[in-house]
């Protein structure tokens, strides 16, 4: 039932939606959730059903038949199609094709991603609608708790409303101009799931696979189907390739350089040079291009000169086309790798990023073997402003084998 909840729930409320129009989302999230009660009753008592999924949107198109008998919802204008058939009930067909779940989705996925939302709100709500997360999943994801969660998600759907966003297959010129936001949308969910200070394993890696799901989905629309998306399914591809050698069994991390490399999905690695190659095409470079040839690089596990040397030149070109203080700190690590600790502890200390915790860290990197004192300072100084168990925990480590070093006597 839980499986089943998290595939099918999506779908059904994306098709309801498509149908109904962002002003009735309630109504379609209810009737999908009474689906699924329905299920949990009937099954508990005769057993689950040959095809479960066949039942489930047998019942979603019954109870929306039911549902539009006794409502007035014909006479609000939800489409062209639907006001001509208000005595038509029964001969409405709830179209539930795979054709016609992939056009609903790929439609949500540009109402949801609206500028006129945040990005939070975007990510929370393409949780909930598009990927089937209750607001504990999504408050756990971002450690906050559910009121916080649930209060964002309506008050996204409120402004959605208030816009008058239509849920609709997006035209070219509406494709040129949002496909950023919803990018940007889908890049920030798989980041919060590869990098997130929550220890929930588990949801970590859906928080990616949806995400993955998602540019795939837009991979598949020739309508969608762009070379930053491809660059953006590569990105993810390659990192996701990493996820068994990251974490160990006690949920702590485990950094690159200590992974091991025979628990990297092979698989993943190889369909992230197809779609970077497939991200070739055409003229325009994105950021997601750049970062997905620095993460094809570090599919390479050896130390050699020509690899870092294509990273730093790919982070020169990421920070011209696109600064960021994470970033830059990348590129300075790039720099010591490839040119030396002496000329990355320079650059380093230009950036000047206070009160960040990995501006501190990678000093500590930096000076360490040169200066194993100043390393520690730089180390104790992360850890001040670190907020995630498991850096801090990588920090102590850090200090402890220096300390060892300074003074073997150090305890």
């Amino acid at each position: 039932m839980p499986h089943l909840f998290r595939t099918e729930y999506r779908k059904l409320v994306s098709v309801l939606c498509y149908l109904f129009g962002i002003e009735h989302i309630e109504i379609a999230e209810d009737i999908v959730s009474d689906t699924f009660l329905s299920a949990s009753e009937s099954w508990s008592i005769k057993g689950i059903p040959d095809n479960p999924t066949a039942w489930l949107y047998t019942v979603a198109k019954n109870k929306t038949k039911n549902h539009l008998k006794r409502s007035n919802l014909f006479e609000q204008k939800l489409s062209p199609d639907l006001k001509h058939i208000t005595d038509k009930v029964e001969e409405l067909e709830i179209d539930l094709s795979e054709k016609n779940i992939s056009d609903s989705q790929l439609a949500m996925i540009f109402a949801v991603c609206n500028p006129c939302i945040s990005s939070e709100a975007q990510i929370s709500l393409a949780l909930n609608l598009l990927c089937g997360f209750s607001a504990q999943e999504i408050a756990n994801a971002f450690l906050t708790n559910k009121e916080v969660i649930y209060k964002r998600i309506q008050r996204a759907k409120e402004k959605l409303k208030d816009e008058n966003i239509k849920i609709e297959q997006p035209k070219i010129t509406e494709i040129n101009a949002r496909l950023d936001t919803v990018l940007t949308a889908l890049y920030l969910l798989f980041s919060e799931g590869y990098y997130s200070i929550s220890h929930h394993t588990v949801l970590r890696r859906d928080l990616c696979a949806e995400a993955m799901r998602l540019t795939y989905l837009l991979m598949e629309n020739h309508h969608t189907d762009k070379p930053a998306v491809s660059a953006l399914l590569s990105l993810m591809c390659f990192h996701s390739s990493r996820f068994d050698a990251r974490i160990r069994q006690n949920g702590m991390m485990i950094l690159y350089d200590d992974q091991d490399e025979q628990l990297w999905n092979k698989e993943l690695i190889e369909k992230g040079i197809y779609y970077l190659n497939r991200a070739s095409q055409g003229s325009q470079l994105t950021k997601y291009h750049l970062e997905a040839g620095i993460a094809y690089w570090h599919t390479h596990k050896e130390d050699t000169k020509e690899k870092w040397e294509n990273i730093l030149q790919l982070y020169n070109h990421l920070l011209i086309l696109e600064y960021s203080p994470i970033a830059a700190l990348n590129r300075t690590y790039a720099l010591a790798k490839s040119n030396g600790k002496e000329e990355a502890i320079k650059e380093a200390e230009k950036l000047n990023l206070a009160d960040n915790p990995f501006y501190y860290s990678l000093l500590g990197n930096l000076y360490t073997g040169l200066d194993n004192q100043k390393a520690v300072a730089y180390y104790r100084t992360a850890l001040v402003y670190t907020q995630s168990d498991a850096d801090q925990s990588i920090l102590k480590k850090y200090i402890e084998q220096l300390l060892h070093k300074v003074d073997p006597l150090t305890k």
